[in-house]
């Protein structure tokens, strides 16, 4: 078995600690919101998109503390971060987008979330034909949502990271019910398996195959190996997502997972649950999220689209410039695995947007 050791540092912490924690939550003030305004009102008078508009487009001088500082704390604190205090209700659906932009090219660089080049995606449930429309195999095994397609229903998401190294949501609307996001330190999950079952622990820094189906790949052809854990000059990471292992497995020709690393998979999501602590956004609140550190979930949720109360959150998944250094064998996925390197996001393969 090899020579693991337990993770330190300010990303390993216990979800009893943190529901109620100051460290991961920042309220804009009154003078912020300011400059967020007459930046917006001078992005509307020159006629400018959310999509081709730059960090100099929407200057926030001001605010630069701030940035550095939620940069600081997702790379080097907590991993997590939640920005309060944006009205959504003052705004059209296309301002939010320029604000949220605006707010996102200060911190970092946005990077494709799907194979048709998308950039910031509406996280909502489009439907009962979301498989057919995202991703979805039927064969001898039965229907099997892709993970993209999951993340567009109303249903539950497993504890998973995403394909960048933070990813960010902007509460527009929230859902009747439901739709809660679960957060847990994914070094203490390491940390307590690594306790409890070293053997376990030691079964994750192993490859294990996974399946590119709905990002890349509309079928399930394209598949890759990773370990779930990793570490590179005294950073920790994880890159996990049980839906990618479960359809990297239904390819007879794959690799198989070894019954120990199903039995440590299993394990990881017990506790996961066990060491997470549960939030609800509020219109306006923008979650930004450290893959490389964090594990996060999503409860089932119930809209009342008559009452504005269907649930709508944007998405962005963005390369920081502060990032770790990943280590040798992330290039698979990664592409480049340089600290503080643009990378991440999904390869362009579809010959138009998803929608």
């Amino acid at each position: 078995m090899p020579d693991i050791r337990p993770i330190t540092g300010a990303n390993v912490w216990h979800g009893e600690n943190m529901a109620n924690a100051a460290r991961w939550q920042r309220r804009l003030s009154s003078v912020q919101l300011d400059d967020i305004e007459a930046a917006l009102a001078t992005a509307r008078s020159r006629g400018l998109a959310w999509e081709t508009m730059t960090a100099g487009d929407f200057p926030l001088p001001g605010m630069a503390p701030l940035f550095d500082d939620i940069r600081e704390e997702l790379e080097n604190g907590s991993g997590l971060l939640m920005l309060r205090g944006i009205d959504p209700s003052r705004y059209t659906l296309d301002e939010a987008r320029i604000v949220y932009a605006g707010i996102a090219r200060q911190l970092g660089t946005p990077v494709f979330s799907n194979r048709g080049g998308e950039i910031m995606r509406d996280i909502r449930d489009v439907g009962r034909d979301v498989g057919q429309r995202y991703g979805e195999l039927r064969d001898g095994q039965g229907g099997f949502l892709s993970s993209y397609s999951r993340t567009l229903s109303n249903g539950s998401l497993r504890y998973h990271t995403d394909r960048c190294d933070v990813v960010a949501l902007f509460c527009i609307r929230q859902a009747m019910k439901g739709g809660v996001s679960k957060l847990c330190s994914s070094p203490a999950v390491h940390n307590a398996m690594l306790e409890r079952r070293p053997d376990l622990c030691a079964a994750l820094y192993e490859n294990v195959w996974r399946s590119r189906f709905g990002e890349e790949d509309e079928g399930d052809s394209m598949g890759y190996a990773l370990p779930v854990w990793g570490e590179r000059g005294g950073k920790f990471t994880s890159h996990y997502s049980r839906t990618f292992v479960e359809a990297g497995q239904r390819r007879p020709e794959a690799p198989r997972v070894s019954a120990a690393q199903w039995e440590a998979l299993d394990m990881l999501s017990d506790l996961a649950d066990e060491l997470s602590f549960e939030m609800t956004f509020t219109p306006g609140d923008i979650q930004f999220v450290n893959n490389h550190v964090i594990y996060h979930a999503r409860s089932d949720f119930e809209d009342d689209a008559t009452a504005g109360r269907d649930r709508l959150l944007l998405r962005l998944w963005l390369a920081m410039p502060n990032s770790r250094a990943l280590p040798a064998g992330h290039e698979v996925l990664w592409g480049n695995i340089a600290a503080g390197g643009p990378r991440g996001g999904i390869g362009q393969t579809a010959a138009a947007p998803l929608r």
